[in-house]
């Protein structure tokens, strides 16, 4: 199992997949191994069925997060294994599509306001004001704000992909007050170190 493990995870640095892709999917399959604890090189068409079935059966995980093990175990057995048989063995579940929870104007002020900090507050408008994600707002950096342009860079964000988003005035104007309060030199919303700022991301989480 470590040697099969070594080869996925240089197989999925090769083909250059994201850090947290590669942990997602190592640990899916050693979860798929563990369900088993049989060698994966014997595990075939039926495991995996019954794997599946005990992922939503048993685990009652959503269409979404099974399609996440989906794609580790095709990538295992495809691209690692090199058994391209296998995925037709290997289907994707049906997505559920719900209506996302959308707040109002009102509610959106109401939960800004109530911010505990003026970090805060900048991180709360951030998402907001340009709807980039979490992990993309944990890890912006001061030079990221281009208020020439009047865009905000976002590196290496969805699928690795850099993009600009518009920047308001708005917000421009209260990051720069964000700004000189914290006067942060490398990441805009930095995190800590043992308690203490530091220039590291704000943790994803």
């Amino acid at each position: 199992m470590a040697q099969l493990r070594q080869v996925m995870l240089d197989e999925l640095q090769r083909r250059n997949y994201a850090p947290i892709t590669i942990k997602q999917y190592l640990r899916i399959i050693d979860e798929f191994a563990g369900y088993f604890d049989r060698p994966i090189e014997k595990l075939g068409p039926n495991h995996i069925r019954v794997y599946q079935a005990h992922l939503f059966r048993d685990r009652k995980l959503s269409s979404r997060t099974v399609r996440q093990h989906v794609a580790a175990l095709r990538f295992l057995f495809v691209k690692t294994l090199k058994r391209a048989y296998m995925l037709e063995y290997i289907p994707f579940p049906k997505e559920e599509r719900r209506l996302p929870i959308i707040l109002s104007q009102d509610e959106v002020t109401r939960l800004i306001t109530a911010s505990d900090s003026l970090m805060h507050r900048a991180m709360l408008m951030t998402l907001y004001a340009t709807g980039m994600r979490r992990t993309e707002a944990a890890t912006l950096k001061v030079a990221d704000i281009d208020s020439k342009r009047m865009v905000i860079h976002v590196h290496e964000g969805k699928g690795r992909r850099d993009r600009d988003i518009p920047l308001s005035a708005k917000l421009l104007e209260v990051l720069r007050e964000y700004w000189r309060w914290m006067r942060p030199k490398t990441y805009l919303f930095p995190g800590t170190v043992n308690g203490w700022r530091a220039h590291v991301p704000f943790p994803r989480r």
